[in-house]
């Protein structure tokens, strides 16, 4: 859009799995707008590309503008989530959200166009921005004048190059909430071995800073060893992310002694963590994976933390295991006061560029010295890698014997 043309009339989308950010990033653009371009209208699309391929918004009125604050204090989307690819056509034909032979990417900038939208806010992660990107590749191709400016909302920190995803810190504390009436479940039976099992396709970021937020905690607590309330029982003792190989034998191993010495086992897992090996094993014995629109595997399906237990159970002398996942709780959550101060900053150069007409996902980009800017969609990708030999992470790893 050129930077000279007046903005009337901007729409919002959430899309994706939940994050702690949603919620209070659609009342950041509301409250942004509204304090330096008061007369710019506002529509939500409801679901995400879902409703914005079949029509359905809502208007933000004055009402809900004098209001907006508020959707800093609860977690989800107020104008609701889903998973929708705009070039999987096979996918929205099948779900009815296009008719056989239509371009999902025009039927979507058709629909922008009737309805007026001069800009577009889509706040999601990899999939949602990167189908941003396809959106607004083909908006220029086809001389559609439409700025569309992204949010990067994951709580696995992996989008590429953003430095922090929104949300991320706050899936990172209440994984740790989680994590404490968990791990009390170490004391439910002899040898128990208990895994919590992460959010993180192919990051273990989330996981790593999951447990170095719990490990604090247990380290802040005062114990009473007598009676048997040990640091060494709630303690974590093992964290397996997707990016470093996990020798199960010498783990098992070492794994045998921390048994031994506190009745119980605590791991921290990647839901991503080992699935090549998984997936493997499922399909030499002929049995199929099953996949979602985007082509990912269907975690759920393969159930990491399972396998997990399954390996190591009978190895280390556990006589009863328990499998948690804090994943729908930390997505869910309120952002907390780091995030949020995070959500502001980016909302507010979001609603800068959109009315000075520059398209762009908004983050600090490591690519460029951690500067905030709106960064280049063709630039924007999914599968960041999670640095194993960070420091903090390395550390964490020696203090609970892990190699």
């Amino acid at each position: 859009m050129a930077a000279d043309k007046p903005v009337r009339r901007v729409a919002l989308l959430t899309a994706g799995g939940l994050a702690p950010c949603l919620s209070s990033a659609v009342g950041g653009l509301i409250q942004r707008y509204t304090a330096v371009a008061p007369d710019v209208e506002i529509i939500g699309y409801l679901n995400g590309y879902h409703g914005l391929l079949s029509g359905r918004y809502v208007d933000v009125t004055p009402e809900v503008r004098a209001q907006a604050g508020l959707l800093h204090k609860f977690g989800g989307s107020p104008i609701g989530n889903s998973r929708v690819k705009l070039t999987n056509t096979a996918d929205l034909v099948k779900r009815g959200l296009i008719a056989d032979g239509q371009n999902a990417l025009q039927v979507a900038a058709e629909r922008l166009v009737a309805d007026g939208v001069d800009v577009l806010h889509t706040i999601g992660g990899d999939d949602t921005n990167t189908t941003a990107a396809d959106l607004a590749a083909y908006l220029h191709e086809h001389d559609y004048d439409l700025t569309v400016v992204g949010l990067p909302k994951t709580i696995d920190n992996d989008v590429v190059p953003i430095r922090q995803s929104l949300g991320a810190w706050t899936a990172a504390e209440q994984g740790a909430l989680f994590a404490r009436n968990v791990i009390a479940e170490h004391s439910s039976n002899p040898r128990m071995l208990v895994v919590h099992e992460v959010m993180g396709r192919n990051c273990g970021w989330l996981t790593a800073a999951t447990a170095l937020a719990y490990r604090e905690w247990v380290k802040d607590q005062e114990w009473n060893p007598g009676i048997g309330l040990t640091s060494g029982g709630w303690d974590v003792h093992a964290v397996y992310v997707p990016e470093a190989t996990i020798d199960l034998d010498a783990e098992a191993e070492r794994l045998k002694a921390v048994m031994d010495e506190n009745d119980c086992v605590n791991i921290f897992l990647s839901e991503g963590a080992g699935v090549p090996a998984i997936v493997a094993e499922l399909e030499a014995r002929g049995e199929e994976v099953g996949r979602d629109p985007f082509g990912h595997v269907k975690l759920d399906t393969i159930n990491p933390g399972a396998w997990f237990a399954k390996q190591f159970a009978e190895r280390i002398g556990a006589e009863k295991t328990m499998v948690q996942k804090s994943g729908y709780f930390s997505r869910s959550a309120a952002a907390n006061d780091k995030d949020l101060a995070l959500i502001k900053e980016c909302t507010d150069y979001a609603v800068d560029a959109a009315l000075r007409g520059e398209s762009g996902v908004v983050g600090h980009d490591e690519e460029r010295g951690d500067e905030l800017r709106a960064i280049e969609f063709p630039r924007i990708a999914g599968g960041k890698e999670f640095d194993a030999g960070v420091e903090w992470f390395t550390a964490l790893k020696a203090e609970i014997g892990q190699p």
